[in-house]
């Protein structure tokens, strides 16, 4: 008596899941499943509904019968049976068999999940100079790595010992009396075992690391300055901070401080510079030369009859701030210019001036009339001290009314 022909089901759902062609070679799957399982690993934050996804269609087709037998009747007659099952296994196991062990810098194992380690923060002072033409800037840092020894087991039989002060938890909880019927309770790291939950025997400690797991270890890490990066922005060197056994090893990260430049401001990708004038340059035409951030020398000059105002803005194309990650596109370069007039004249300059200048407002009074008013003194002034003083005489004259009138009120009470 023969069986009943499985019926035939979807046979190219796992091909897809994992991004090859029915044609795939062993090799072209160990690739996409080594690709795929790392992005989506829960560990690294990945869906772990794809990360068991991808762990079975990998464990299907690299499997030869199964992947036959997918490929002639599909999904469906692996889960009624047909070689030797549907491949119900753990997705960690076969994430660790594939791996030998876990890619993330540790021993993450079935049922266990690893914890990720701190980042490092540092700052990593630039000059604008810097920021313009791009740089690397190389630096020595300390940090813990896993003693290799004893492979980060701390002793050298590879044995330890549940922490029989905190039963093998690493944390330890201390009551304090608040009051009569209130009490606190705090949570920390046990000190006996420093947080690790197990203890090492003295003697089969190892003498790499004295049982501590991690030695202190010297790096000299490039950090790699684009053009046109901002003040604040952050560079992160993946999985460079400190090891710890079972550990995710976190990110160092350098926060980019800019030195202040002293002629030029930054204000996102355009640069300001501040320029003074004198009066004839501002009324006859001025030239001068801009020593750029990449050394280049730039001629700024006026149009031929062109007069520049106090406090006029002018601007230069595409010669600011690179952009970031588009460094053949810049900015503008702003100039400012300020003009210094004479603190005097002398009357043959004032003459002169008033042949060429253009000629004042006549007046609308007549000498009769002008000779009635009342003539008055101008006298130079800094304004903002004045300011300031008035407003602190003002604040005095404040404070001391407010104590006259609290004065009369404490006699008036007093009195009743």
């Amino acid at each position: 008596m023969f069986g009943r022909a499985p019926q035939k089901s979807d046979n190219t759902r796992y091909y897809e899941i994992l991004g090859v062609p029915k044609t795939a070679s062993q090799d072209d799957l160990k690739k996409a499943y080594r690709k795929a399982a790392i992005k989506n690993h829960p560990d690294k934050g990945g869906d772990p509904e794809k990360f068991k996804e991808l762990a079975q269609a990998y464990e299907v087709l690299s499997d030869p019968e199964k992947r036959e037998i997918y490929d002639q009747y599909g999904e469906d007659a692996l889960k009624e049976g047909m070689g030797g099952g549907g491949g119900a296994h753990d997705p960690f196991d076969i994430f660790q068999s594939f791996f030998g062990g876990s890619p993330f810098g540790g021993g993450s194992s079935r049922g266990q999940r690893q914890r990720r380690g701190e980042d490092v923060i540092h700052s990593v002072k630039v000059s604008l100079e810097d920021l313009y033409n791009g740089t690397s800037k190389k630096l020595s840092l300390s940090r813990s790595v896993i003693c290799q020894k004893c492979k980060g087991k701390g002793s050298k039989s590879g044995a330890s010992m549940t922490c029989a002060s905190c039963q093998g938890s690493g944390m330890k909880v201390s009551i304090r009396q608040l009051g009569p019927g209130m009490i606190q309770q705090m949570q920390h790291p046990c000190n006996e075992c420093k947080g690790t939950g197990e203890m090492i025997n003295e003697k089969d400690r190892c003498p790499d690391c004295k049982g501590e797991k991690v030695v202190s270890e010297k790096k000299v890490l490039e950090v790699v300055v684009e053009k046109g990066m901002q003040h604040g922005q952050k560079i992160t060197l993946r999985g460079e901070a400190d090891e710890a056994p079972d550990t995710i090893t976190g990110d160092i990260v350098f926060v980019i401080q800019q030195k202040e430049h002293p002629k030029l401001k930054r204000k996102g990708d355009d640069l300001f510079y501040e320029h003074t004038l004198s009066l004839t340059e501002a009324l006859c035409g001025f030239q001068f030369v801009f020593n750029h951030l990449d050394s280049r020398q730039l001629l700024i000059k006026s149009n031929p009859g062109e007069v520049v105002k106090p406090d006029q803005y002018k601007a230069i194309n595409d010669e600011g701030m690179p952009m970031y990650q588009r460094p053949f596109m810049k900015g503008k370069l702003y100039v400012h210019f300020t003009v210094d007039f004479p603190d005097s004249l002398a009357a043959e300059q004032c003459k002169a001036l008033e042949a060429v200048l253009p000629p004042k407002p006549l007046s609308q009074m007549t000498d009769m009339e002008l000779d009635e008013c009342e003539e008055t003194t101008l006298h130079d002034v800094n304004i903002e001290e004045e300011m300031r003083r008035k407003q602190a005489q003002a604040q005095e004259a404040y404070e001391e009314d407010g104590d006259f009138h609290g004065g009369a009120q404490r006699v008036q009470c007093a009195q009743q």
